[in-house]
């Protein structure tokens, strides 16, 4: 488009080289306006205003004007604050919104050898062939081949890849793909050969290897895939740290400020400790969960580092309960769909689960468990109330990792008085529509992954991701909709309000960190952690909401993206 055809562009554009030449501005911004400002008015490093600004305070304000300075805000509220600060810089947000950065406090950031395939996007098997093909070319033959991210319900096949996909693909390379949620991986017959996987091989404890009408393994292994990536060689550390700084980064333009990684152990943090203190890209603020698998390691490391600072630091620990649906493994009240004698199961003995749970109590740390069936749920509950009224602590801020299917009444009573929060994926409904409706029916399908009813029993609920997918508009879309990928509504009864939605994904998730007089608002003393969106989120369709894209994003009050 020759864009000096238009009389209106050109003299946008003309307005725009006046700014530039004269005034010494870029387009988007205003020239310094102190010589606007009165003698007395105070002096701050940016100004933004003419645009809609969220706080989420607790009136959910929105205000014209935003100050900060030294990395915080100062003050909001309507234009007649231009004259009550001299201002470095200016910036006009031409209508557009400004709100705080998402702060996703369940998600999974890693760093990527070089052999990893990203598979996130694809959408079909013949893809995922191109893709292990152009891999297997690049690292030649007999080395192994790894990714992420494939979804059955997202392939044009409508079907799971399968071992001799792979085969296809890369007969000399042993493959190992793993599934959208890490709960399944297929693999290849030389991966599968490496495991000592075949006819012969039972089923491992707590895992299934599906089998073709012969018997023989079709590659996919459920929940204990870690059997064979164990065998994966490692990569570098130089390539980890790299790839890891990329992939924080990459959060910027999503629009993700803050995270909480929930899987992680203590050599993982030296890690992230050497890429924090490169900081050879901007990242995002990061809390890391530890499971309890080491716990003299994890009181070593916590010695060592403290509460580390405001960009990294150690969160809860996380206990994982029991598995998800895409095994499908988690642990269920009532069988599944189909299946009248199967219930998932639990990850550890509950003799075990009950232990751990109470000794990360009593050593004073908080948790954040990892629950997704219903029975799950109510276990945990149990010996969290239990464990609260043996041991009271105040404000210890337990929470559970997902709550997808709906507990009993009582269960969600228990959580609201004894405190016990949650951090949910409503994007769920939305990508595991699939999984749900396959091993799921009648009102448990209906009422899966409620914000409604826990909200309504005086529950704290956080949103968060668990890059299912990672970018923040698919929760919001399916926390307000209730709509799976299909279209189909579930549970209407269970939808929450864009501006609940919005405060879940921000405020609430810096509060299940003990972060809330730091960030997740906009509100005075806080960080200029903040996005700017092209349009009102809250007022947007359900449709221009799935595709709303992140301008650019601040931490600190600097600009640390911009599409």
């Amino acid at each position: 488009m020759n864009y000096f055809s238009s009389p209106v562009l050109n003299a946008s554009l003309l307005t725009c080289l006046v700014v530039v030449l004269f005034l010494g501005a870029g387009c988007g911004e205003s020239p310094d306006r102190s010589a606007a400002a009165p003698v007395d008015a105070e002096s701050v490093d940016l100004l933004f205003h003419n645009g809609q600004i969220l706080i989420v305070d607790d009136a959910f304000s929105i205000h014209s004007v935003l100050a900060v300075s030294d990395g915080k805000v100062v003050a909001s509220g309507g234009e007649e604050l231009l004259d009550h600060y001299r201002a470095r810089k200016t910036v006009d947000l031409s209508g557009q919104m400004l709100m705080p950065g998402f702060v996703d406090s369940h998600t999974h950031i890693s760093g990527d050898a070089r052999r990893y395939i990203d598979l996130t996007d694809v959408s079909s098997i013949v893809e995922i062939q191109s893709l292990v093909r152009d891999k297997a070319a690049l690292l030649g033959s007999g080395e192994w081949i790894t990714g992420y991210g494939w979804s059955e319900d997202e392939l044009a096949e409508q079907r799971k890849p399968t071992r001799y996909d792979l085969d296809d693909a890369a007969p000399d390379n042993p493959v190992v793909l793993t599934r959208a949620g890490a709960h399944s991986a297929v693999a290849s017959s030389l991966a599968l050969r490496a495991a000592n996987i075949d006819a012969d091989t039972p089923d491992p404890e707590g895992g299934v290897i599906e089998r073709g009408a012969t018997g023989e393994p079709n590659g996919i292994v459920r929940e204990r895939h870690g059997l064979i990536l164990q065998l994966v060689p490692p990569a570098t550390e130089a390539e980890l740290r790299r790839s890891l700084a990329v992939n924080l980064n990459s959060l910027l333009a999503k629009g993700i400020t803050s995270i909480t990684d929930a899987q992680k152990t203590p050599q993982d943090y030296r890690r992230w400790q050497s890429v924090y203190a490169e900081r050879a890209l901007p990242l995002p603020r990061a809390k890391l969960q530890f499971e309890w698998d080491d716990p003299a390691a994890i009181k070593t490391l916590m010695r060592e580092v403290g509460d580390g600072d405001d960009w990294l630091a150690i969160g809860p620990i996380k206990i994982f309960v029991d598995g998800g649906f895409t095994g499908p493994a988690a642990y269920t009240l009532k069988p599944y769909r189909d299946m009248p004698e199967y219930r998932g199961y639990l990850n550890m003995a509950q003799s075990k689960l009950v232990k751990q749970i109470n000794e990360i109590h009593d050593a004073g740390l908080q948790m954040g468990i990892h629950a997704i069936g219903d029975a799950a749920i109510a276990l945990v509950v149990d010996t969290l109330t239990e464990t609260l009224q043996r041991n009271p602590r105040q404000d210890h801020r337990h929470y559970l990792n997902h709550f997808s299917m709906r507990p009993p009444q009582q269960t969600m009573v228990k959580m609201a008085e004894q405190n016990i929060h949650i951090t949910q994926q409503p994007n769920f409904t939305y990508t595991l529509e699939g999984r749900y409706a396959a091993n799921l029916d009648g009102w448990r399908l209906a009422h899966n992954n409620p914000l409604r009813s826990p909200m309504d029993a005086g529950i704290t609920v956080a949103l968060s991701s668990d890059i299912l997918p990672i970018g923040p508009m698919v929760g919001l879309y399916a926390a307000t909709t209730r709509k799976g990928m299909s279209g189909k509504v579930y549970g209407p009864d269970e939808a929450i309000t864009i501006e609940e939605a919005l405060r879940g994904y921000t405020l609430t998730s810096a509060f299940l960190n003990f972060d809330e007089d730091i960030k997740g608002s906009l509100e005075p003393g806080k960080y200029a952690d903040m996005i700017v969106l092209p349009a009102d989120i809250l007022t947007v369709s359900e449709e221009e909401l799935m595709a709303l894209d992140v301008i650019q994003t601040y931490l600190q009050g600097e600009l640390v993206y911009e599409r």
